[in-house]
């Protein structure tokens, strides 16, 4: 965080100071929005939600060594008063990223699934100092969070972006315009909310919707929304994928038995080979969009692929994958779910097994926010499910679960439907023997991760694989 004054924030900001002793005591450290993460100077953004209001915290926050709260009324300590919090924030972010870190070019990603992973390559394929998305903070809330984290000395600021209605992504790129925009796909992630892929991709679009001339739209040449996308920017175009008209591709692509994929990477300047660490085939795509902006960086074909090799999973909960010390292997993908990502996770666990002392399982929750189609896509996730030969599919939860198991049912397969975390935990207690590989994935809401990490407590002895 650039150090600046309280009186600074408040003009950049708008805001008026109250109960402040020291108008020129500094924020030198990110913002918060959890008073337990305050530290001495840090700036804590005082967030009204459905359950709790932040400026019940302040005082906390400060204690902690907060130089101020960001509020819309005086709490009684240090604060920076304004009408609306969250827009004071963004305006915050967007003053620090294009008037204070004027050198850090802005990588902007989003796509149905695929980001937070995209994102992570991005950040490690790139020279530094770079700065990238926590997790996945890729709202009007993480964005400037985010911002905050850069310094004078920042590079790449690899921002995530994320959206549930049409001009969602255009509010975040008003706080940060991205030199380079990424776009992973076009699913059916929060169809529900969207009615329809083709608004998903109007939304998705508005990444690239917000490119000066110049900047670069890194379009996905698999995904016929994301290619037609090139028609709605000013910037120049690269793609990538497995399409021969792609201009960043891979060939040659092979599944280890740990699920990890290697392949050629293949670009007009030339080819080199790439090994990747994270699980799931369809990670090559998102290395890929990681490629084609390291080469925009100025990075040789045999770097970026070395540092593709070398990248390592940063996120959690995102084939998040761990070996117990019985050899029961265990991969948390429940971050979340939709269609798309359901498909590909089940394709890696299957690839992960096959030996004779192997035995796939999947344990799988609900996928939310389908809205109309919420029926028919999880009947088909079950079929799908059963098509692959897995060994062992539990269903976990009520409704959901129960038309994923009539799917596995119309597709000839057999799966186990289970109501809840206990029940699903008693069984595979019973049923894990050495080799094993185990899925776990679901929505967000469905808190699957909590199962994963209790089957890891099982067996303290495990380890990283």
């Amino acid at each position: 965080m650039h150090a600046m004054s309280l009186t600074a924030i408040a003009d950049i900001v708008g805001g008026r100071l109250a109960d402040v002793l020291d108008p020129d005591a500094l924020v030198t450290q990110p913002a918060v929005f959890d008073s337990r993460e305050a530290v001495e100077g840090s700036l804590f953004i005082a967030l009204k939600g459905q359950h709790t209001d932040g400026h019940t915290y302040a005082r906390a926050a400060v204690d902690k060594g907060a130089a101020a709260a960001l509020v819309t009324r005086p709490v009684g300590v240090p604060a920076i008063v304004v009408d609306d919090v969250l827009a004071a924030f963004g305006q915050l972010g967007h003053t620090l990223l294009h008037g204070v870190f004027g050198g850090a070019q802005v990588v902007a990603v989003t796509g149905s699934a695929g980001k937070t992973s995209t994102k992570d390559f991005i950040a490690q394929v790139l020279p530094g100092p770079v700065v990238a998305t926590p997790q996945s903070f890729n709202n009007e809330i993480g964005l400037p969070l985010t911002i905050t984290l850069a310094s004078d000395t920042t590079r790449f600021l690899v921002l995530e972006m994320g959206a549930r209605h049409i001009g969602d992504i255009r509010a975040l790129t008003r706080i940060a315009q991205p030199d380079i925009s990424v776009v992973t796909n076009v699913g059916t992630a929060h169809v529900g909310e969207f009615g329809s892929r083709e608004n998903i991709a109007t939304a998705k679009g508005e990444i690239v919707e917000a490119l000066p001339q110049g900047g670069l739209a890194v379009l996905n040449a698999d995904d016929d929304f994301v290619q037609e996308m090139q028609n709605r920017t000013q910037g120049r175009v690269v793609t990538y994928g497995l399409s021969e008209a792609a201009l960043i591709r891979a060939v040659d692509v092979k599944v280890d038995d740990r699920g990890r994929a290697s392949y050629v990477l293949v670009t007009p300047e030339g080819y080199a080979d790439v090994r990747l660490q994270f699980v799931g085939d369809v990670q090559v795509h998102n290395s890929l969009a990681a490629a084609a902006v390291g080469r925009e960086a100025g990075l040789s074909v045999e770097e970026i692929a070395a540092r593709l090799s070398e990248a390592m999973p940063r996120s959690r909960w995102r084939m998040e994958t761990h070996v117990r010390a019985d050899g029961v292997t265990i991969v948390n993908d429940a971050y979340n779910a939709n269609p798309h990502s359901m498909r590909h996770s089940l394709d890696a666990l299957a690839s992960m097994t096959g030996g004779r002392d192997q035995r796939s399982v999947a344990v799988v929750g609900r996928m939310n926010e389908l809205g109309e189609s919420s029926r028919t896509a999880h009947e088909e996730i079950g079929q799908y499910a059963a098509g692959l030969g897995l060994d062992q599919i539990i269903l976990v939860g009520e409704e959901e679960a129960g038309w994923m198991q009539q799917g596995v049912s119309k597709a000839g397969g057999k799966a186990v439907h289970l109501p809840d975390q206990d029940t699903a935990l008693d069984l595979l207690h019973t049923i894990l023997r050495p080799g094993d590989v185990v899925l776990v994935k679901g929505s967000r809401g469905v808190q699957l991760q909590e199962l994963a990490d209790r089957l890891l407590q099982l067996d303290p002895g495990s380890a990283d694989a």
